[in-house]
């Protein structure tokens, strides 16, 4: 009689990325920052429950869609206070 041969290991289930933290960071790509900033925050809640691959995108959509918004926050700023000290002065 031959011994039985060993059995193969199960492959493992490959991680899912998931798929709000991918449209998260191309929203925040595209310029949509708000929308990005809440997508990110619902993936990785999502993520820390599932354990799904994607936190990185998650992070990288909040982040580029903060940037963002306080970016065009300071280029307001700055274009109101050009407009307003380049007005002329009559004396």
């Amino acid at each position: 009689m031959t011994a039985p041969t060993p059995g193969y290991a199960p492959v493992p289930a490959e991680q899912r990325t998931n798929v709000l933290a991918i449209v998260s960071l191309v929203i925040s790509i595209l310029g949509f920052n708000v929308i990005a900033i809440i997508l990110g925050a619902i993936a990785l809640s999502q993520i820390k429950k599932t354990g799904e691959k994607g936190r990185g995108l998650a992070l990288a959509g909040i982040i580029i869609g903060a940037v963002s918004i306080v970016l065009v926050i300071i280029i307001i700023i700055v274009s109101v206070a050009v407009v307003a000290s380049s007005g002329t002065v009559t004396n």
